[in-house]
């Protein structure tokens, strides 16, 4: 059985991922009996939505210390004790105390997101992440070939929330946020265990595309992708209104997701864990408000 390796910046090893629902993504993705139901309901936004007013459930409140004690999470960090939460849901897009993800102060841009992170130093020339001769299509990410030809020389991270994550998204740099444009499509999951059979689901599914102007970076794209049994993205930010680097932009209820954040050409130097990494093919994990670029 194939595993997820990736390194983890903060202990300074490498680790393997314990995936929530394997399972039922290895009967869906890795078996070919799973192609019909994964393409009958799974895929569809009804599937995701029926999951995610389950996990709405109070009944679900049963789940929470289970859920803590199986991965490790810490509770000290919680803004709100475990038992203030209603449902699941509410306890999975919990927010966190400030001090528990400190925003670095001197990269001019961090991770916008707790998760597994992959970063390369030109979007045109990502090939072979997950699936062995498929290119990285950037103008059907974007829904925009004017817009993909301005950053296809540029910098992507894209990055993995799984659902042991925080799954609040952040400003990965300060700026001015345009209006959030909404991509529709399927949800296929974005696990490694899917992307290993077809990397196209991440853009084919349902994303959301919002554009930042800053003062010393350029335009900064940043998307969010939704993934099966992520019952919704919702965006707290307010469009035109001025953001500091690691203020919150939104967050995904249940289900594991991923962002992706695209600079322009020369704009930022990725940091050097993140290329040597992802050019070994192996995810960095790294926490929001951790340095994603260098000075």
């Amino acid at each position: 059985m194939e595993t997820i390796e990736f390194f983890n910046r903060h202990r300074n090893r490498l680790e393997y991922e314990k995936v929530y629902g394997e399972g039922f993504l290895r009967f869906t993705y890795a078996n070919p009996l799973g192609a019909l139901p994964l393409h009958a309901f799974v895929k569809r936004a009804a599937f995701s939505k029926w999951y995610g007013r389950r996990m709405d459930d109070p009944a679900t409140r049963s789940k929470i210390g289970p859920f803590i004690e199986t991965y490790g999470l810490d509770p000290s960090e919680f803004a709100d004790p475990p038992e203030s939460f209603p449902h699941f849901n509410a306890f999975f897009y919990r927010k966190l105390k400030p001090e528990a993800r400190p925003i670095d102060t001197v990269a001019p841009a961090v991770f916008p997101a707790d998760g597994r992170h992959f970063g390369f130093a030109e979007a045109s020339r990502i090939n072979a992440v997950f699936v062995k001769g498929q290119r990285f299509d950037l103008g059907k990410l974007l829904g925009d070939d004017d817009l993909a030809s301005r950053f296809q020389h540029g910098s992507l991270v894209l990055s993995r929330l799984c659902p042991v994550d925080y799954h609040r998204f952040h400003f990965p740099c300060s700026g001015t946020p345009q209006e959030t444009t909404l991509i529709n499509g399927p949800l296929f999951s974005v696990s490694p265990i899917a992307l290993r059979r077809k990397l196209s689901f991440l853009w084919e599914n349902k994303r959301c595309l919002t554009k930042i102007e800053t003062d010393d970076l350029g335009l900064v794209l940043m998307l969010e992708i939704g993934a099966t049994c992520v019952g919704s993205i919702q965006q707290t930010f307010t469009p035109g209104q001025p953001v500091r680097k690691g203020d919150e932009k939104g967050y995904f209820a249940f289900g594991g997701s991923s962002t992706i954040t695209l600079f322009e050409r020369g704009a930022v130097q990725l940091s050097v864990d993140l290329l040597e990494h992802s050019g070994n093919r192996r995810e960095l994990y790294a926490r929001m408000g951790s340095p994603m670029t260098v000075a």
